[in-house]
């Protein structure tokens, strides 16, 4: 949960380029009543804010995803859940009740059984599909390489597959009496480095959910996300666990939102930490942020209990910084509130 790709520089990047902006406060506004809320596919949200996609949450707490889907539900956050959780699509959806959720797909060799995760989200309930476009293959995690652990060897984050009636299909044997040949079936198909732009239009065939895209980096990129027919976009580099000297995903922000040009709502993920880092990234242009790792140390630490303080904590200094730099509503904190950090407004 806490390593990053190679000398995690990327990670370090990702944190530091909120540094690189400075918000700066108007005064004598009225900020008696503020609102948070945002529009998104056409739902209001209460706050611009949702619950990244994280796998394999077991690691840190027995109840995973379920704890923070129950959490994120309860304070009305959308909960994106990763394809490699601990719990299935089902458990999650059940646990949520009617609590906005999305579902984030890695795209496997399979297309059988791409299809048949999302129908299963799309009868949960699900109301969106992420497809997480930086992770064909699995970055250099030298964290993970110096301890040789990779969960999945283990039977951790591979409850929708183990589930599924397509993975199961192509086993020999069923994953409880033969669970290394079901984690070797996983580890062969699970990601497809062949993945290119033309293989989206057999996902849209087989769904009527918004596609949305994650791990836009590139200006060119978005414009072809867009051309491709998706829904909204993720300016994200996975926190910095691909690619080891990879650009910072909160520099990257303004290119991509400038090439989309409003006809698809532009999301940010990457680097997080405080509400005020909210704020630099939807003055920059994001209509949403998703909140990854600080998440899942409140799990790890108390359960629904911690996720739910985590994102009342988030939320609360949107809030308050937003008010402080006066402005009632998100549409007032634009990127007129921000300058180049640096005495003379200089990067």
């Amino acid at each position: 949960m806490a390593g990053s790709a190679g000398g995690e520089r990327t990670a370090r990047a990702n944190v530091a380029a909120f540094d690189r902006w400075e918000i700066v406060p108007r005064v004598m506004t009225d900020v008696g009543q503020r609102s948070l809320a945002v529009e998104l596919f056409g739902e209001r949200l209460p706050a611009p804010v949702l619950l990244a996609p994280i796998g394999v949450l077991s690691l840190v707490h027995p109840e995973g995803e379920l704890a923070a889907a129950r959490a994120a539900a309860e304070l009305g956050v959308p909960y994106v859940l990763s394809c490699a959780s601990s719990h299935p699509i089902e458990e999650v959806a059940q646990a949520m009740g009617d609590g906005r959720r999305w579902f984030q797909l890695y795209w496997s060799r399979d297309r059988e059984l791409n299809a048949s995760l999302v129908g299963r989200a799309e009868r949960a309930g699900f109301s969106a599909i992420v497809v997480t476009l930086d992770t064909k293959i699995l970055g250099w995690r030298e964290r993970d390489l110096a301890r040789g652990y990779l969960p999945f060897l283990r039977g951790e984050g591979v409850a929708n597959y183990l589930s599924d009636p397509v993975f199961r299909s192509r086993l020999g044997r069923p994953p409880e009496e033969d669970p290394a040949g079901a984690a070797a079936q996983f580890l062969g198909l699970a990601l497809d480095p062949t993945l290119a732009w033309p293989d989206l239009a057999h996902l849209r065939e087989r769904t009527r959910l918004p596609i949305v895209l994650k791990g836009i980096l590139r200006a060119e990129d978005a414009e072809r996300a867009v051309a491709a027919g998706a829904a909204a976009v993720v300016v994200s580099n996975h926190g910095g666990r691909q690619v080891d000297g990879s650009v910072p995903a909160l520099s990257v922000l303004p290119d991509v939102v400038r090439s989309v040009g409003g006809r698809v709502p532009v999301l940010f993920d990457s680097g997080l930490r405080r509400g005020a880092d909210a704020l630099k990234a939807l003055a920059l242009g994001a209509r949403a942020v998703l909140l990854g790792r600080p998440y899942v140390w409140g799990l790890a630490l108390d359960g629904v209990a911690g996720v739910r303080s985590v994102i009342e904590r988030f939320l609360a200094e949107i809030d308050l910084t937003m008010g402080l730099s006066g402005c009632a509503d998100l549409a007032g904190f634009d990127a007129g509130m921000l300058r180049p950090a640096g005495p003379d407004g200089r990067r």
